[in-house]
């Protein structure tokens, strides 16, 4: 009994100052985003609260909290999940909402960096920037 407890102490310790794995939070993965596609109300209003220029829900929240580290750090603490549904939506506002693309792109890529750095990889998925 007392190497069990002396066991669950160590192991207690080592969670307790042990680094969490750094990954986004996948309470949001089973949004439909075909859904949202296909209402430009709802995706306007995506697209307001990450222009700050409306309200926000929470998982809009997150994505404006997550938005900028995802583009720096090539979305390395995205789940496979988060990064199909990226590219999803990436696709489909340059071949639908041009205009809405450009207005994020202006405030979170202001530079052209992302543009550059993704250029060739998503022009092998059809999506040219």
């Amino acid at each position: 009994m007392k190497f069990f407890s002396c066991l669950l102490l160590v192991a207690l310790f080592c969670l307790a100052f042990s680094k969490p794995q750094d990954k986004y939070t996948t309470k949001y993965d089973n949004i439909d985003l075909d859904e949202i596609l296909k209402s430009d109300r709802l995706l306007r209003n995506y697209i307001n609260c990450l222009m700050e220029t409306g309200k926000c829900t929470p998982d809009g929240l997150e994505l404006k909290k997550v938005l900028p580290g995802a583009l720096q750090n090539d979305c390395e603490k995205c789940s496979d999940k988060q990064k199909e549904g990226a590219k999803k939506v990436l696709k489909y506002l340059v071949k639908n909402k041009r205009e809405w693309f450009d207005e994020v792109s202006s405030k979170y890529d202001t530079d052209g960096l992302y543009k550059k750095r993704y250029q060739e990889e998503y022009a092998h998925e059809g999506i040219v920037f």
